[in-house]
């Protein structure tokens, strides 16, 4: 019994395979919504990818880059994805990740939900320029 290598693989369960998406279904949906892309061009769930193509997954902020290595249809161990894909996301990606999670929720408690109006309007107005104006006097 001989087994070949998979050359190539559809994108949608190769996202799923490679635990890039949750579901199989999230990935189609991310696919149709226009959030995977190959050379800047979105693709559909169908699209047949080959290794060493190079697949971009926008998941807001972030724009992730994946070069693929092994092309696979069936879900395997977390252990075995280095073999799977190599992650050649910019660092400025991550920059901006880390960003927005600094800006989000300022030094606000875990598990004490979405802040209330009152709480929002207050970091606002904290966030407000004029609260870093300083007059000068002359």
């Amino acid at each position: 019994m001989t087994t070949s290598l998979q050359q190539v693989a559809r994108i949608d369960k190769w996202l799923w395979a490679a635990r890039i998406f949750k579901t199989r279904s999230i990935a189609a949906a991310a696919c149709k919504n226009g959030r995977v892309m190959i050379l800047g061009q979105g693709v559909k769930p169908s699209h047949l990818i080959k290794p060493g193509e190079v697949i971009q997954v926008r998941k807001p902020p972030v724009t992730y880059s994946f070069e693929v290595l092994k092309c696979i249809e069936q879900r395997v161990g977390a252990k075995l994805i280095p073999e799977v894909y190599n992650n050649v996301t910019p660092q400025d990606q991550y920059h901006l990740l880390e960003m927005s999670r600094i800006s989000g929720f300022v030094n606000r408690a875990r598990g004490l939900g979405r802040p209330t109006k009152k709480d929002r309007r207050s970091l606002d107005s904290f966030m407000e320029p004029e609260f870093f104006d300083f007059d000068d006097e002359d």
